[in-house]
């Protein structure tokens, strides 16, 4: 999920538990209803947190968060979730689909191709020094600098109109 160039959108209607909590914090977009929550039920039976949880979790939220969350699994709600940063919006249950498909909309007429080097940069981010993403940015900025939606994007705000992004 977080090498695919695409944004991927969680769509949270309920509980997110255990690896369920990790496959949305996989996601790059979260929208959650406002009665979902979130738990890491692993410690729970004894286990400790899987399919990428650990690797998530404190990268979401603070490091003294993510190890009370996963030590001892508070179920937390979705107004939490929002105020601790693990989801971008909560919404009430009957507009989840409207605001799910308002995002999924933005991203689909974005520069697709701009978009999926910025998943790729903030990915490396986390694991880079200042200097390798400097010259990272310099990198793909060459690349999105030479696109079709790069020339699209400066006529568009020359012309004070809408870009029409192709990906290209």
């Amino acid at each position: 999920m977080r090498e695919m160039p695409k944004p991927i959108i969680g769509r949270i209607n309920g509980v997110a538990a255990g690896a369920g909590a990790s496959l949305a914090l996989a996601c790059d977009f979260i929208v959650a209803v406002d009665t979902a929550s979130f738990i890491e039920v692993f410690v729970n039976v004894g286990l400790v947190p899987d399919s990428g949880s650990s690797y998530f979790l404190p990268k979401a939220i603070s490091p003294a968060r993510a190890f009370e969350m996963a030590t001892m699994a508070p179920k937390i709600s979705a107004a939490q979730a929002m105020e601790w940063g693990l989801v971008n919006r909560v919404v009430a249950a009957d507009g989840l689909d409207e605001e799910v498909a308002k995002v999924a909309d933005y991203y689909a007429q974005a520069p697709t191709m701009a978009i999926g080097m910025i998943k790729k940069m903030l990915n490396k981010a986390g694991h880079s020094d200042l200097q390798t993403m400097l010259q990272y940015e310099a990198y793909c900025q060459e690349i999105a600098g030479r696109s079709e939606d790069y020339r699209e994007g400066v006529t568009a705000f020359n012309e004070k109109r809408k870009p029409n992004f192709k990906g290209k």
